[in-house]
């Protein structure tokens, strides 16, 4: 309802234009993310029953593996930016395999912080197995993604991955506390959404542009890439927390606005409704504030705006990638972008 026309057009004639021009990403990507999941699980030996079950949960195999795809896609960007090489390294692959342990283990522990009872269609963890040990079986998946982290070898990539950690708890911290002024609450939104989500696209692209070429330029290309995309991908989950329904989502709708979180669409309301300013900064605590609150956004431009907001970032994304030599990867990473803006869950 709100997208440009010009590019809600494209999923249904991609067929029909170059497949050089619009490759699919998650088809490309698809021949390096081949048992993933089986992968991660030999990560995750475990003796213990419960703990095998937990760790098994949510690598069920039935996730979109984002995170991964993007991550070979721009390993291959890379090699053949550098050498022409076709082949992803066993290292590069790691680094995917890394990135989705490290995010699903981020769902785990914020899934126990939300107190959230469903993620992707299915009952959390915390619901099943109770807080205490959905944080340990967050801890566990965790220090196996640091295993094998190490047994890759190379500090320098150690160093960037081991980041993303660091700022998933930073960003955490930053969700939990909220700006008085309307100027800086925008900065902090940001920041927060910068190290929540995008900081493990942006530093895991870093690391297989490291590991595939040793030129500075191209591992900030590689880096500015998954920041962009990153923080459009999580603008436009905090746009669909008010447009989509909650079968369509996986979770509940309002999510956010329940947890007392003041996401870029409300921000944007803000400016239309300064009613809401005493709303945010009482988290929506009140009787009637989410539901007001959630009346104000779909009143306002709050919605449009974020996703302005979201095509900018994916403009600055496909800008970098395209600084990379061409290729059907570098394409399928441009493509990508306007996969984030188009997605409906």
């Amino acid at each position: 309802r709100f997208h440009h026309t010009s590019t809600s057009h494209w999923c249904s004639c991609s067929k029909t234009i170059s497949d050089e021009k619009y490759q699919d990403p998650f088809q490309l990507g698809k021949k390096d993310l081949k048992n993933l999941y089986e992968d991660i699980k030999k990560e995750l030996l475990v003796s213990a029953a419960e703990l095998k079950e937990m760790c098994d949960y949510y690598f069920d195999g039935k996730g979109k593996a984002f995170r991964p795809m993007i991550v070979v896609l721009m390993a291959r960007a890379c090699n053949i930016h550098h050498n022409n090489s076709k082949e992803v390294q066993a290292s590069q692959r790691s680094v995917a395999i890394i990135a989705e342990m490290i995010h699903t283990a981020s769902l785990v522990h914020d899934d126990v912080i939300d107190d959230a009872n469903s993620r992707r269609g299915k009952r959390t963890l915390n619901q099943i197995w109770g807080e205490r040990k959905a944080v340990l079986a967050g801890d566990f998946i965790l220090s196996a993604a640091s295993v094998a982290l190490a047994r890759i070898g190379n500090t320098t990539i150690i160093s960037v991955l081991t980041q993303v950690i660091e700022d998933l708890v930073r960003g955490e911290f930053l969700q939990l506390g909220s700006k008085e002024n309307e100027n800086e609450r925008f900065a902090h939104y940001l920041e927060k959404t910068f190290k929540k989500t995008a900081s493990l696209i942006a530093n895991s692209c870093k690391a297989v542009s490291i590991l595939g070429c040793p030129d500075p330029k191209v591992h900030e290309i590689a880096y500015q890439y998954g920041k962009n995309v990153g923080i459009a991908f999580q603008l436009i989950d905090d746009v669909l927390d008010f447009t989509s329904c909650a079968d369509h989502l996986g979770k509940p709708a309002a999510a956010d606005l329940k947890l007392g979180l003041a996401t870029g669409p409300v921000l944007f309301a803000c400016r239309q409704f300064p009613e809401m300013n005493a709303m945010i900064m009482r988290r929506f605590s009140k009787p009637g504030d989410v539901e007001r609150a959630r009346k104000y956004v779909l009143q306002s431009d709050g919605v449009q705006q974020t996703t302005y907001l979201a095509q900018r970032y994916c403009h600055a994304a496909t800008r970098e990638i395209r600084k990379l030599r061409p290729s059907p990867e570098r394409e399928a990473l441009v493509h990508l972008t306007e996969m984030v803006l188009m997605r409906d869950k």
